[in-house]
């Protein structure tokens, strides 16, 4: 597809580093976690977020990260914004996630929706800075986190997605610490443990390959994962689906790819 021509269907993801933007199928109202922040929104009616035992209703609906959960939708097609928390300060996450819940929120769901509709009438030629990408949906450029050197570098380690699992020795090492003072270092930045972090990482990658046509078993072993069953285990704990169910689902899915500088290039579905 074009660069500048809109997308051919109603389902569309902006993706990078930092952020994602997904209007499409959320399938069946199975638990899932999801290690960003995430910001349900309903394109017509309301949906409904069970989390903690307690059901929330409305046209907008924020989970913290790695938080389980499951969404139920009057409309087959919603929105699901993820922020990655590594890349934005605690309160400044904090006060974004009490706005999109407060009483402005009808507003901020009817913005989000508008910038939807405009991305799939019109499509984008030149692509998305993080910082418009925040400007078009919350009205902003949120704060940008800043890590400890040795974090951040670690943290660009296990983004590489290669089949060479990346694993806390080596990044101890690369950052001249001790495996336990690298991982309380960890820690402390993100707020979440290696391992979680990096299985988060990991089935997040898989994002940018749903609407192609590619061997699973393959795709597995490239980004990361020891073997098929650990591979559909873990994405169905982050997604709620298998992987194929996500695959069967996102073939019409118009893909806006960034890279790590921010920059956004769009790829279509194939059949």
């Amino acid at each position: 597809m074009d660069h500048g021509a809109p997308p051919a269907s109603t389902h569309l993801m902006l993706i990078s580093p930092e952020r994602v933007f997904y209007a499409g199928l959320l399938g069946k109202p199975r638990r899932r976690t999801s290690g960003g922040l995430n910001v349900y929104v309903a394109l017509h009616g309301e949906l409904g977020v069970a989390q903690g035992g307690a059901v929330t209703r409305g046209e907008i609906v924020v989970v913290p990260p790695y938080t389980v959960h499951s969404v139920d939708s009057d409309h087959p097609v919603t929105v699901c914004m993820v922020i990655e928390p590594e890349t934005v300060p605690p309160p400044a996450l904090a006060a974004l996630a009490q706005r999109l819940a407060g009483p402005g929120r009808e507003a901020m769901a009817a913005r989000i929706r508008g910038a939807y509709e405009a991305l799939r009438i019109t499509g984008r030629r030149d692509g998305f800075t993080t910082c418009e990408f925040d400007t078009i949906f919350f009205g902003e450029r949120l704060a940008a986190r800043q890590l400890d050197p040795r974090i951040r570098d670690a943290i660009a380690r296990i983004c590489e997605f290669s089949n060479a699992s990346v694993n806390a020795a080596d990044c101890a090492a690369a950052a001249r610490l001790s495996q336990s003072r690298f991982l309380h270092l960890f820690k402390e930045q993100t707020g979440v443990s290696f391992r979680a972090f990096r299985a988060w990482k990991r089935a997040r990658h898989l994002l940018h390959y749903v609407n192609e046509n590619i061997n699973l078993a393959h795709l597995a072993q490239d980004i990361g994962y020891p073997d098929s069953t650990h591979f559909s285990h873990s994405i169905r704990r982050f997604y709620g689906l298998k992987p194929r169910a996500i695959f069967i689902g996102s073939r019409d899915l118009a893909i806006y790819r960034g890279d790590a500088s921010g920059g956004f290039g769009v790829r279509s579905g194939r059949s």
